[in-house]
């Protein structure tokens, strides 16, 4: 936690109500997204129990697993559950594009909580190699949702990446309540603090949320006491009523477990689309839709893989491939840092309190000094930056602006100046080509500005060997993929 985030949160705490630690959004949010909210069996790794989806908050879709632990009914579940999402996907991959450019947009996922995206990886791996021919088939649909939302799972796990978006997560990033970072993972106390109803405060109305009748866990767990008293009673009327053959006892035991599932997951839905109209009256940050662009690429490189017949993903990563994700995701995670940073002053700020960054007045310019000491003049203007805050930059060090990226400032000098530092620069890049600048591409003297040591080359791409060429001190070359031949060789969903 930065220092400016612990002040929000002890304002928080006095005020009442959540502060804002942001000025933009930094993710991207649909004009269409699929809002999906499960719910599993308690004690159960991945025993879904009932989901509430949809991408209308009028019209959401229920799906119930009646006997959870039965593993036809969760098939039947999970091929009811292909049948929405599936069609929301497609409704992307059918727009025409054209061979060398991305779909124009993506399907996004919003589930209310890490432990909801956690459901979503693993329901994905338990049904990613499942086959649809043989003993223990399943439709056809079934394995291509687990490896829709294995794509979802593993996409989540790129630091820029928002196809898959749990909201408290989300919510946690642009507000700073009273409360613990363990009870932002409420959603209900979250919106509590960010919008308290009138007349309480924020601390009143997380403690309203704590009540699981009116605002029930957002899942996948649900409430003990509802396990106990509530579910479990219609879960024995549904097997009681099956082993009797009475239809008409099934269907109204179905119906009653149905309805107590509903009432588990409607306030969630409904605290969810409050979420997201929320989060919509927050501007995008200037680098969002770049971001999102590479989400769309990793998109439409799916849809291409699936319809080339390409494997599902495998089990686990080789030692080449596990390498090289782990230097992208290094790299994008820098990148963010700095993005978040270029377009955020309050994110920036951050940085200035550490000495990372500092913003001052420019007092002094040259914006015609010619560097003659090679074979050729270039244009290398200085300029000196007066500035309050802490500078630990060291002369030598290379700065960027966020104002202007594609210009580097390297430090000359940094001298004491009463309360005040003195910080001289000199300009390269950004100026065209000629030995006279372009206008504005100089800062002019009387200008505030700001400069950090933050830059998104942070280094190169590391260079790894081919598959085939992995070392044996890794494990040699991974063997070719098999598929399973029965659910017993079927991946493990632990």
């Amino acid at each position: 936690m930065s220092l400016l985030t612990a002040l929000a949160r002890v304002l928080a705490a006095e005020t009442g109500r959540a502060q804002p630690i942001r000025t933009v959004r930094h993710v991207h949010l649909s004009g269409r997204p699929l809002v999906f909210i499960p719910l599993q069996l308690a004690g159960e790794a991945c025993a879904p129990l009932a989901v509430l989806v949809g991408d209308d908050p009028g019209r959401p879709a229920m799906l119930t697993v009646h006997e959870p632990r039965d593993r036809t009914q969760r098939f039947d579940f999970a091929a009811a559950l292909a049948e929405v999402i599936l069609g929301y996907i497609n409704s992307y991959s059918t727009v025409s594009t054209a061979p060398d450019q991305p779909y124009p947009d993506a399907p996004q996922l919003l589930v209310p909580n890490p432990q909801g995206a956690a459901f979503t990886r693993l329901l994905g791996r338990s049904t990613r190699f499942r086959r649809t021919d043989g003993e223990f088939a399943v439709k056809e649909s079934v394995p291509l949702l687990g490896r829709w939302l294995s794509f979802y799972a593993e996409r989540m796990e790129v630091p820029a990446a928002a196809l898959l978006v749990p909201m408290t997560t989300v919510l946690a990033d642009h507000w700073a309540t009273g409360q613990s970072a363990a009870e932002d993972a409420n959603l209900a106390a979250l919106l509590g603090w960010i919008v308290p109803p009138p007349g309480m405060t924020g601390a009143a109305a997380a403690r309203a949320a704590e009540d699981p009748v009116r605002f029930p866990p957002a899942g996948p767990a649900t409430d003990p006491s509802f396990d106990n008293e509530v579910l479990e009673p219609r879960i024995r009327a549904v097997r009681a009523a099956r082993v009797t053959g009475d239809g008409g006892a099934l269907h109204r035991a179905q119906t009653a477990m149905e309805a107590a599932l509903r009432t588990q997951l409607e306030p969630t839905w409904e605290l969810m689309w409050r979420a997201i109209g929320l989060l919509r009256t927050i501007d995008e940050g200037a680098h969002v839709a770049e971001r999102w662009q590479s989400d769309c690429w990793a998109f439409t490189s799916h849809v291409a893989h699936l319809r080339d017949g390409g494997f599902p993903q495998p089990r686990r990563d080789g030692a080449v491939a596990a390498a090289a994700r782990l230097a992208r995701l290094e790299r994008d995670q820098q990148r963010l840092n700095v993005q978040r940073a270029y377009d955020d002053p309050l994110v920036m700020a951050e940085y200035r309190l550490t000495g990372e960054a500092f913003a001052g007045t420019v007092t002094e310019a040259q914006s015609d000094r010619l560097d003659t000491t090679g074979k050729r003049a270039k244009l290398r203007p200085w300029i000196v930056v007066e500035t309050a805050e802490q500078v630990s930059a060291a002369p030598g060090t290379v700065l960027t602006c966020p104002a202007r990226p594609g210009q580097a400032a390297e430090i000359i000098e940094v001298a004491p100046a009463g309360d005040l530092t003195h910080v001289t620069l000199q300009l390269s890049g950004g100026m065209g080509r000629a030995l006279v600048p372009l206008p504005g591409s100089v800062p002019a003297a009387g200008e505030t500005i700001s400069y950090t040591t933050l830059r998104d080359d942070f280094q190169s791409a590391p260079r790894f060997p081919d598959r085939e060429q992995t070392p044996w001190t890794h494990g040699g070359p991974p063997p070719e993929y098999v598929p399973p031949v029965s659910e017993d060789e079927a991946e493990d969903i632990a």
